[in-house]
Parts: structure tokens; sequence; C-alpha cells
């Protein structure tokens, strides 16, 4: 593809998905919400983050050759370490030593955003994956990112958690440029996630002034566990269970959410550029 056809392309939209404490069904959200995506035909890309925990390729039932590490240490494309599942659905693993990402020198720095740059011209969606908690890591991408999704569930002390890693970004950051729903995972009826979000949203207004969104909520569901099992999503194992059938919902809503959403000023591009610059 020429330089020419890459510039006038809109580039992908990039969207963070992070949680405040693990085991709440962060990285089980994030392949399956890709998957629903690119059963739509959109061109995704899920990029793992959790340093060292990493296991979408795990959930994904693959062994991947290469991590974001290889890529900054050899020298390589983008395009070498990207796994390709189908025609709309690719991912790259996470890399042992991704901390570096932000103390690259010179060489290195220019490698990884021309690379980047490189591959969000190829995609319609760029999904970061990030670890539990909130890191400086974290918050660089969650900065940059279009879109952030926090996942939790009702549980009080993920609950806190999550409340705790959105007032971290929401105070570090310039909250007038942050984009954030959250999502409510294993709730056991329909009501659940409506009144955590409602108690959620009335916190970050009064004491962060800030409107949370609400991305929605998934129901516990068995078919979760066996997916997992299975080592395949169960967007596809189990396509008529609750939550497949419920995470559809949520994404047509999106899709129908996010076709009337203005444009933003600065693209995900421009945000991490200036970021790995500081």
């Amino acid at each position: 593809m020429s330089n020419q056809t890459q510039e006038n392309r809109r580039q992908a939209k990039a969207i963070a998905i992070f949680s405040g404490k693990g085991g709440v069904g962060k990285s089980n959200f994030a392949v399956n919400f890709g998957l629903c995506l690119a059963n739509r035909r959109k061109k995704v890309l899920l990029i793992d983050l959790d340093i060292g925990m990493g296991n979408i390729d795990i959930l994904l039932g693959t062994s991947p050759d290469y991590s974001m590490v290889e890529m900054l240490e050899n020298k390589m494309s983008m395009f070498d370490i990207i796994e390709s599942r189908s025609e709309y659905f690719s991912f790259i693993a996470a890399g042992t030593s991704l901390t570096r990402i932000f103390e690259l020198n010179s060489t290195e720095r220019t490698h990884f955003i021309q690379q980047l740059q490189e591959v969000i011209s190829f995609f319609d969606y760029i999904l970061l994956d990030l670890g539990a908690g909130m890191t400086k890591n974290h918050l660089a991408f969650l900065e940059a990112a279009d879109e952030s999704i926090v996942i939790t569930t009702p549980e009080p002390t993920a609950i806190t958690d999550s409340y705790a890693a959105m007032k971290h970004l929401l105070i570090e950051s310039d909250n007038q440029s942050i984009h954030l729903s959250l999502l409510i995972n294993r709730a056991t009826k329909n009501t659940e996630g409506w009144q955590v979000y409602q108690r959620l949203g009335e916190v970050t207004k009064n004491f962060l002034n800030y409107q949370l969104r609400f991305a929605g909520s998934l129901p516990e569901d068995p078919a979760v566990t066996e997916s997992v099992k299975r080592q395949v999503p169960f967007i596809e194992s189990f396509p008529k269970s609750p939550i497949a059938k419920q995470l559809d919902k949520l994404v047509t809503q999106y899709e129908q959410l996010e076709s009337k959403e203005p444009k933003q000023s600065r693209t995900f591009m421009e945000k991490i550029k200036m970021i790995l610059s500081r």
C-alpha cells in the first residue's frame, strides 16, 4: 500500500481496556469484544499489554512465536509479530520487558512509532488490553487512547478498586480529554449492572467532577468458564449463550452511539507520539 493511500485512510480507533484488580474478566471481555467487532467485518488488532501476565494467546488457544519485546530488541516489523486468527481479527502477544517502552532511546522510539503508524493504517480498531491496577505505563496508554473501558464486577472489592483506578487516571491526566465508560461483568440480575453504574457514576461526578458513561453489563454465565477450558472464546464456542447474546447486543449499541460521536481533535498517534517524547 502506498504512503499516500495510508495517509488518506482513516486511522484505527484505539480503545484501552483496563480494571482496578485482576480476576474480573477483563481479557475475556477484550477478546470477545474484538471478535464481535470482527464479525461485523471490522478489522481488529488486539494488543496484549498485560505485562508479565498476558493471557490473550491462552484464551485464543494459540502459541505466538513473537511478542512486542522481540520487535523492539530485534528491530522487527510490527506486522511480523502480528498473529492473524482470521481476515478481520489479529493480536499481538505481551512481552515481559514491555516496561522498556517508555525508556526507548531515539532509534528505538523512531522504530516503535513508525511501526505503530504502519499498523494503525490497516485496522479499524486497536484494542489495548492493559493489566490490572494503574501504573505509569497504563496511564500513558489510557491518556493516548480514543476511549477507555474499565471492567468491574458487582463485588465490593472490585468496585472499590475500579474507582481507585479511575480516580488515579482522572487526577493524573486532563479529564476533559478522557472518554471513560464502565462495564459491569458477572451481573447476577438485569438491574444489578445499572445499580452499580449509578453508584459509581454518582461518586465520580461528585468527587472527581467527571460524567462516567455506561457501557452496559454482562451476566454471570457458566459458558465463560467452559470456553476458557476449551480455549475457544465464548462468542464462538457458545454463540447462543446469554452472555454471547448480551455482548452482541452491547456491540450493536456501541456502534450506533459511536456513529453519532464528534471526531476528536487529536488522533491516537498524535497523542502517543507526544507521550513517548516526554
